[in-house]
């Protein structure tokens, strides 16, 4: 069967991005005064919720257990999330984060035979956007016909609401599609759409168990063993 669309997470999937976010936060804890500090062991264990104020819940609901909450909670985890973001994406800007090896090559190429692509992430809009910018240019937006990001559905991965909001835009059923992932929590968001799911691992994910992934792979340096894999066609 032809694959008529990639679908992409974006964080650990197209760059490198988890210890960007881990110093953005411990940034953004330090402007607000709280002496939070997430290290890599730490934030390895938080990488099990997805989206940055489901983290920061999790984090204090989880690790502090004596931590007073102001009485607007709601507006002191988006302002924190806030502060976050706009130090990633000024990391973003700087060219700190690069997309992985072989992503900006996939793109165009799958792009240029005709392929659908899209994105399916927890992050929000403006990393997607900052990150892309610099890895593809400022019109990397013509290469996505749906752009699934941020709190537009109800439940963020594992659940399937992203996968299930984008296959709605491109108007595809799963069998249509492909997934890249590179996460247990994406993988299971994906497969619970019936999406077929390939991975690509990360330091943060390389020990998680991605049992039903169609392939696993240390990174897409060598695209022609992807393409092969994926049963995609080859460019010319």
């Amino acid at each position: 069967m032809t694959i008529k669309a990639i679908i992409f997470d974006v964080d650990g999937t197209l760059a490198d991005t988890e210890d960007g976010h881990r110093q953005s936060f411990n940034k953004a804890f330090a402007e607000n005064g709280l002496d939070w500090s997430w290290d890599v062991a730490l934030y390895d264990k938080l990488l099990k919720v997805t989206g940055g104020k489901e983290r920061i819940k999790y984090f204090v609901e989880s690790f502090l257990p004596g931590f007073a909450q102001p009485a607007d909670y709601e507006g002191f985890v988006k302002n924190l999330h806030a502060v976050k973001t706009g130090h990633y994406t000024a990391m973003l800007r700087d060219g700190q984060i690069p997309l992985r090896p072989g992503i900006r090559q996939l793109v165009t190429e799958a792009h240029a035979a005709g392929i659908t692509l899209a994105i399916a992430t927890t992050t929000t809009p403006e990393n997607v956007s900052a990150l892309l910018e610099v890895g593809l240019g400022k019109d990397w937006g013509k290469y996505f016909s749906a752009n699934g990001c941020g709190d537009i559905v109800p439940h963020k991965k594992p659940a399937p609401d992203i996968y299930e909001w984008v296959l709605r835009e491109l108007k595809l059923s799963a069998a249509d599609c492909i997934a890249l992932e590179d996460s247990n929590n994406g993988l299971r968001s994906s497969l619970a759409a019936g999406i077929k799911t390939y991975v690509t691992i990360n330091p943060y994910t390389c020990k998680q168990d991605f049992t039903g992934a169609a392939a696993v792979f240390d990174d897409l340096s060598d695209l022609p063993h992807f393409y092969r894999s994926a049963g995609l066609p080859l460019p010319k």
